[in-house]
């Protein structure tokens, strides 16, 4: 892995030094709240100086090539820097179930998982704890990780804290929810979603390019997920189009198809309703037409 290149090369301890100070007034995700985590101060992602964890263990519900045999090593970080309000893990991301976690208790999670077998460690809604998980991964590769690091996101992430991160990450998740910035705000409480993502994904497409696949298991590249929302209210073809002309054509594209009233959907009527399957073919075919050639059903 190009971790341990950079471990080798004591670059790793500066990227650790440089994460930390962020912290101190906070900009590591793009809602830039400027509290001094350092001192646990905690603005929009409730989350202070140290990282929460909900749970680690091996996961069969991602991407087949995250999957494998073995499963994904995941590791659901508590809170988030969305505040979706339909969002299927409220109680982990909204009201931040979970355990405190040192960096070495962090580093424990990711051996204990290697050692099970897992694929790779899938580091779930990681934005708001990037300093964390860097600051852990020195202790990680000294107990013999050596495994692939998935950096499963919303999208909403920070390209100048994403560069930070190249050479650590193999592989790249994001969401990329919405294709209109005003219906971001009003379901997920942030400005300017849109154009923040398209930055972000396309710093995580230049660090890790098109997905390497190797027996059946993935090794290096960028997976997108998109959620199709009810009525169309996800912007979807905008999302799409902007992929196909600006990212790749041949990226590893979920479009998903599991969205289910959760948590405030009942107080939006538009939300409060399941997927028109119809809608949902019509998106694919027009990712089809757009050009895009690994599109993956997930139904």
């Amino acid at each position: 892995m190009n971790y341990l290149e950079l471990f080798n090369l004591s670059e790793l301890n500066e990227r650790v030094k440089k994460a930390i100070h962020y912290l101190e007034s906070c900009e590591i995700c793009p809602n830039k709240c400027k509290v001094n985590r350092l001192k646990n101060e905690k603005g929009l992602c409730k989350t202070g100086r140290l990282a929460v964890v909900a749970s680690f263990s091996p996961h069969f519900g991602e991407e087949k090539p995250l999957v494998g045999i073995y499963g994904s090593g995941t590791i659901f970080f508590s809170n988030c820097n969305l505040k979706c309000v339909f969002c299927q893990n409220y109680d982990i991301s909204h009201l931040g179930y979970g355990k405190v976690v040192k960096p070495e208790e962090l580093s424990q999670m990711m051996i204990e998982l290697q050692n099970m077998g897992c694929h790779n460690i899938n580091l779930v809604s990681p934005t708001h704890v990037v300093p964390q998980i860097i600051e852990a991964l020195p202790c990680a590769i000294n107990k013999g990780l050596k495994i692939p690091l998935v950096y499963n996101s919303n999208g909403y992430d920070n390209v100048e804290i994403l560069k930070l991160l190249e050479g650590m990450i193999d592989i790249y998740m994001p969401d990329f929810k919405y294709g209109d910035n005003k219906i971001a705000e009003k379901y997920s409480g942030i400005k300017n979603y849109f154009e923040i993502a398209a930055s972000a994904i396309k710093e995580m497409y230049r660090q890790v390019g098109d997905l390497i696949i190797e027996k059946g298991i993935a090794k290096k590249g960028l997976i997108i997920r998109h959620l199709v929302l009810p009525e169309n209210i996800a912007q979807s073809e905008r999302v799409i189009k902007f992929i196909a002309e600006n990212i790749s054509k041949n990226v590893y594209l979920n479009i998903m198809y599991q969205y289910r009233p959760e948590y405030k959907a009942k107080n939006y009527p538009e939300l409060n309703k399941q997927i028109n399957i119809y809608k949902y073919e019509e998106i694919i075919e027009f990712s089809k037409k757009a050009g895009l050639k690994r599109i993956v059903k997930n139904n």
